[in-house]
Formats: structure tokens, C-alpha cells, sequence
């Protein structure tokens, strides 16, 4: 398959904004940090799991402050004058109408209803990763490919080459 158009084609180079870097940069040490498939599947099932217990926590405690279902009606327009006019407005066309605050909150709740079932999905789905049990000799190729992936971007080698290739100072003046 040819692409014509420069919207589909690949990047040659990585992206180098700060959002991008920092991925980067985290990429590579979870990688030089968990350098075997069981740490990278417990690796995985524990953010899995930390993402889960606080998206949980977080939803319940919206639902807690402000209840299961929207808060329409006479009390919820009276908490703010445009509120009430945009209330007084929607009543017109049959429809109560709920503060933009109080809409954007529902709107959270439902999207980390969402998430959690997702999550949920993922967890079933990465249950299956923990019955793959693989040799020592696997394991080992596992922490191979990781320093070619991820080399310590600290290691003397690779700040050497750096500053070939960069023409910069690999420590600050104060360290060398």
C-alpha cells in the first residue's frame, strides 16, 4: 500500500514535545527497571489495579457529594442566578435545565462509570497474561533486548556518545 498524503506517513523521528520526551523517558526506565516478562506483567497488573481502586474511590466520592442522579428542579436553580434563568429557559421547552457546573460533574461521573467498566475489561483480559510462564532462558532474552531498548541514559557509554553526537557537555561544569 503507497501513502500519498503526508497525514498518514509515519514520522521518521520521534516527537520532541515535552509531553512526548516525558513518555519517552518513562517508557525507558519502566523497561531498564522491569527488564523480565513477570516484572512487566506485575508491573502491569499493579497500575491496572491502582488505576482501578482510585477511579473507584474517586467516583464514589462524587457520588456521594452529589448523588446519582442530576440535580435539577427549583433547589438546583436557585443556587445561582444564571442557573436559574437558563432553568426558567429549558422549563419553556419541557425540559429541565441543570447548572453548567453541576452538568460538567454528571458528565465526569458517567465517563469514570465508563472507565471503571473498561478497566474492568482489562483486568479479565490481562488474567490471561499471568498464566504465561516462560524458562529462565526467555527471561534472559527479555533483559537483553531491554538495554538495547532502553540503555541507562546515565551509563558512561551512552553519555559519551551523546556528546559526540550532540557536541554538548554530558555533566555541568560543577561535575566534571
Amino acid at each position: 500500500m503507497r501513502i500519498d498524503s503526508g497525514r498518514d506517513a509515519v514520522p521518521e523521528e520521534p516527537c520532541q514535545c515535552p509531553d512526548c520526551q516525558r513518555f519517552y523517558r518513562e517508557h525507558d526506565r519502566l523497561i531498564r527497571e522491569n527488564p523480565t516478562l513477570r516484572q512487566q506483567q506485575e508491573l502491569s497488573w499493579a497500575a491496572l489495579q491502582s488505576f482501578r481502586t482510585l477511579a473507584g474511590r474517586a467516583l464514589e466520592e462524587l457520588q456521594r457529594r452529589h448523588g446519582d442522579e442530576p440535580a435539577t428542579g427549583p433547589a438546583a436553580s436557585a443556587t445561582s442566578p444564571q442557573a436559574g434563568s437558563a432553568a426558567t429557559a429549558g422549563a419553556t421547552a419541557g425540559e429541565p435545565v441543570e447548572p453548567p457546573e453541576a452538568e460538567a460533574v454528571q458528565q465526569a461521573m458517567a465517563d469514570l462509570e465508563n472507565i471503571n467498566a473498561h478497566l474492568f475489561s482489562i483486568e479479565a483480559l490481562m488474567e490471561r497474561i499471568f498464566d504465561v510462564r516462560v524458562p529462565e532462558e526467555v527471561e534472559q532474552v527479555f533483559k537483553e533486548l531491554a538495554g538495547e531498548l532502553a540503555p541507562d541514559p546515565l551509563n558512561a557509554d551512552r553519555l559519551r556518545l551523546n556528546r559526540l553526537l550532540h557536541q554538548t557537555p554530558d555533566l555541568p561544569p560543577d561535575r566534571r
